[in-house]
């Protein structure tokens, strides 16, 4: 609820403080990258040290940053805010889908993630409806829509702790093994470098959402945002219960879906709607199917470290995803942005096949 509500108007807040298109996917294209990659150093670390609650309770305390976005209207402060979030998420979801995969074996690793995508979109659905009632009712009043947010913040304190109090028996803490990549399956290789061609190729969500803002108003970009979650939110599990049934298989859709919200923004307009539901469509895969693929490639050993080589190459489509989007949007060329996404698209899906085969 805290951070979707928060990226469902940042964009607009930026664009609202002088910001460009290119600025804006630059911003959220590297504070993604910074905030993925670091999860390869939190994955190991879970993995050496033990320390899945540590990092855990750590990366969700920090997201304090986004109720603090409502006491600045400077752009540098408003950015490092952001990026903070990034960070503080970086540090828990290695541990995170470590503890997800513990307590859910013997139940599917397809229904646990897309469970856990689906209970996630009920915030990504409530926070954006938020802060975008209230900036409809208090136009522009970004400040009062980022300090509302202090009220989820203190509950997720107090449903954290109980979590912690409740399922720390689950994986013991203490240390556990050595940093080593040799457990890592050349599949597991391949799997990712199709999964970084497929996101390099996917508009990012920011430029969606400041095309939106652009297109119509940053209320109506946050309701549009509020849409694009509940069609997260149905696809998840969707996905979740076809990957337990038919395998990585079910991988290929998301991937040949991915030109579409693409080139629908770059095309502005009323295509953005277009965009925002296939692009909810395809995050709600990549949330829940995308990882519960990392958990069926590698064994628990080395799993923390596995979700952190995968998270950074994540990260990393992310970073050029935001950077050139950003770029043809600014220039306004749809026809190289098109060529570069439905290129990169048919490369990872080659990659992606190369990794079905036993």
């Amino acid at each position: 609820m805290i951070y979707e509500g928060a990226r469902a108007v940042a964009p607009s807040y930026l664009g609202a403080l002088g910001a460009t298109a290119l600025v804006v996917g630059l911003v959220f294209g590297v504070s993604e990258f910074v905030g993925l990659s670091l999860r390869l150093v939190s994955g190991v670390l879970a993995d050496v040290t033990g320390a899945y609650w540590a990092l855990y309770l750590l990366g969700y305390g920090l997201i304090v940053s986004i109720p603090l976005l409502g006491l600045t209207n400077l752009w540098p402060v408003a950015v490092a805010l952001i990026f903070a979030e990034r960070v503080a998420k970086g540090l828990r979801s290695p541990a995170r889908d470590v503890l997800i995969s513990a307590v859910s074996k013997g139940v599917g690793a397809g229904k646990a993630f897309g469970l856990h995508e689906l209970m996630d979109q009920i915030g990504a659905i409530a926070g954006p409806a938020l802060l975008g009632t209230i900036l409809l009712l208090r136009p522009n009043d970004y400040s009062s829509a980022f300090l509302s947010l202090l009220i989820p913040y203190l509950v997720l304190l107090a449903s954290i702790l109980y979590i912690y109090y409740r399922f720390r028996g689950v994986i013991p803490t203490g240390k556990r093994t050595e940093f080593s990549l040799s457990g890592l399956p050349t599949n597991f290789w391949i799997y990712t470098l199709a999964v970084f061609l497929n996101t390099a190729g996917l508009i990012h969500v920011s430029l969606i959402v400041l095309t939106s803002s652009e297109a119509f108003s940053p209320w109506m970009a946050a309701y549009l945002y509020v849409l694009m979650q509940a069609v997260d939110a149905i696809s998840a599990p969707l996905a979740g219960l076809a990957y337990d049934r038919v395998g990585r298989k079910v991988l290929y859709l998301p991937f040949l879906l991915s030109p579409i919200p693409s080139i629908a923004t770059l095309m502005g307009g009323g295509n953005v709607l277009l965009a925002v539901i296939f692009f909810g469509v395809i995050y709600g895969m990549q949330e829940s199917i995308y990882r519960a693929a990392v958990s069926d490639l590698v064994s628990m050993e080395v799993r923390g470290t596995a979700y952190g080589m995968f998270n950074t190459a994540y990260g990393l489509g992310f970073l050029v995803s935001g950077s050139l989007f950003g770029y043809f949007l600014y220039t306004e060329d749809v026809l190289a942005g098109a060529v570069f996404s439905i290129a990169a698209q048919i490369v990872a899906v080659i990659a992606l096949y190369r990794s079905l085969l036993d």
